[in-house]
């Protein structure tokens, strides 16, 4: 059933909310579970989101027998995978694709549909089997799909052209069973990496991230089962702060790592936000009104593109003009036409917005266009005049856990209603499952 977020807006949040696991790192930690041979794999504080829930059907699908407790996965991997993917779950996300390094080095070959998800910009995933290659895969496309075989990968050299998360995460991964020694260079520095190389250490793997910025996989002939933890959502725990920060309230944020957060704290002291850090928590006091700020999306440990639409709902209402550039994705601005909708001023020249603050914003229908931008408009409605109605809301299911939920919690008016079939086609919603 297709359902829209209501949202009455005006109101000071606040109260405490709890950090859930992170969801980019989880998909390839889930996914590194391919490597292993007749082992388990148990992982914590895997939170409950719709991407979750794709990788764990796709995982089945080769094999894998999946089980859930709470926030605690248990992943059995036999002795033999399937290792042609299905086209309807791969299409459904993005970091599908992240089974393709740990299939070709456990089984030899892999077929892949290209993946979907989120309508951002064309990310492809040619460093991917460019690296691959690099290592002794030949790859094919034939269809719309990757054929990748290898008689053995073979550890070598790889320079990312672009420091690329999906790239660097599929080709560690695919390293850890080749033959020799692997350099990875100009590899992406996310905290997310750095969780995977964590779990793949703990399951036998031998990975070092060298402080120059690359990673040294020597290869092995097996791995063995593990536990491990995923880290907290540094984007979730980042929306939250945001909407203490918009709506004028004193919202704290906790089990987080502070130094995943450092570029929004630096922009909101920058903003003039008061904030407090107490160990693994992080609170934002009320302000009626933030100063404008000016900044570039870049990869970690820069300010993160996953963020930049919620920030930019934000400074719609700041003291002056903000300006954001958008450095990572090409297409995503997307969500600028809708918060123009509830009386924000924004103007987009090439990869660059322009935001004038404005006095109010004021209730709306509006769509999510994607998983980010479904934030920035629930953050929008919380601080608009009136009532905002959200649809599309299955692209914000695959990466907030119980958002409405949670923003209940902190004293905001959420609800969750079906959408009527009017609805639906003067809002242009999309079919649940299509996202």
């Amino acid at each position: 059933m297709n359902c829209k977020m209501n949202i009455k807006g005006g109101i000071r949040l606040k109260g405490t909310v709890t950090t859930q696991g992170a969801k980019n790192a989880a998909l390839p930690i889930l996914a590194s579970a391919l490597l292993l041979k007749d082992k388990t794999l148990k992982l914590r504080r895997v939170p409950n989101l719709r991407d979750i829930k794709t990788m764990a059907d796709l995982l089945a699908t080769l094999g894998v027998n999946v089980s859930y407790s709470g926030h605690e996965m248990i992943l059995e991997v036999p002795s033999e995978l399937c290792w042609e993917t299905p086209a309807n779950l791969v299409r459904k996300m993005r970091a599908s694709s992240l089974v393709l390094g740990p299939l070709v080095a456990r089984c030899g070959k892999a077929v892949m549909p290209l993946p979907g998800g989120c309508s951002i910009g064309s990310r492809p995933i040619d460093l991917h089997l460019k690296g691959l290659s690099r290592m002794g895969a030949t790859i094919e496309l034939d269809h719309g799909a990757v054929h990748a075989s290898a008689k053995g990968l073979k550890g070598c050299r790889i320079y990312l052209d672009f420091p690329s998360v999906g790239a660097t995460e599929n080709l560690l991964m695919a390293a850890v069973f080749a033959k020799g020694e692997t350099l990875l260079e100009n590899v992406a520095r996310e905290p997310e990496i750095s969780n995977l190389i964590s779990t793949l250490n703990l399951m036998g793997a031998r990975i070092e991230e060298r402080p120059t910025g690359e990673i040294l996989v020597q290869g092995v002939d097996e791995l063995d089962s593990a536990s491990a933890t995923i880290i907290p959502d540094r984007i979730e725990a980042c929306t939250y702060l945001l909407a203490g920060v918009i709506t004028g309230g004193e919202v704290k944020v906790t089990d987080l790592n502070i130094n995943h957060v450092d570029a929004l704290i630096a922009k909101l002291e920058e903003a003039g936000v008061p904030l407090s850090i107490t160990g693994n928590s992080v609170t934002v006091h009320p302000l009626n009104k933030i100063k404008a700020v000016s900044l570039k999306t870049l990869p970690f440990p820069g300010f993160p593109t996953d963020l930049q639409p919620q920030i930019m709902a934000t400074l719609s209402l700041a003291d002056g003009t903000s300006i954001i550039q958008e450095s990572v994705f090409e297409s995503r601005f997307r969500h600028i036409s809708e918060l123009n909708k509830m009386g924000a001023s924004i103007e987009v020249q090439g990869h660059t917005a322009i935001i004038k603050g404005v006095r109010e914003l004021v209730g709306a229908d509006v769509v999510a266009t994607d998983l980010r931008a479904g934030a920035s408009l629930i953050l929008a409605g919380l601080a608009a005049c009136d009532e905002t109605n959200i649809f599309n809301l299955g692209h914000v299911w695959r990466g907030y856990e119980n958002i409405d939920g949670k923003l209940r919690e902190l004293g905001g008016e959420v609800s969750i209603l079906p959408v009527d079939i009017i609805e639906s086609k003067v809002n242009g919603v999309t079919p649940e499952g299509g996202d």
